[in-house]
């Protein structure tokens, strides 16, 4: 069974027992969040699509673990006007654990 959900404005597809990185959720660590959003869910040969969710379908999830990216380095530079700026971002995550899949109605 799988399922494909949308949180920090992506979509992700998962199946039960993935740990995928996401944009950073308010939650602790070890605990279960209930991502509700489900755009479509599939199961051997059926696939149930939403219009844009699917109802009542819930995807379960533990978070492992937050942290940060790998900087990224940004470089502004204008030709001939001695202009260069640089500057870093390393983006917020969360890890977390695909605990199970409900399909709803």
């Amino acid at each position: 069974m799988y399922a494909v959900i949308v949180t920090g404005g992506r979509q992700y597809r998962v199946a039960q027992g993935e740990v995928l990185r996401v944009e950073k959720l308010v939650a602790d660590v070890g605990a279960e969040i209930k991502l509700d959003q489900v755009l479509l869910v599939g199961a051997g040969d059926g696939v149930t699509v939403g219009a844009p969710t699917v109802a009542g379908a819930v995807v379960t999830a533990k978070v492992v673990s937050h942290g940060r990216g790998d900087k990224i380095r940004i470089v502004k530079f204008r030709r001939r006007k001695h202009h260069r700026k640089e500057m870093g971002h390393r983006q917020h995550y969360t890890e977390i654990e695909i605990v199970g899949i409900a399909a709803g109605k």
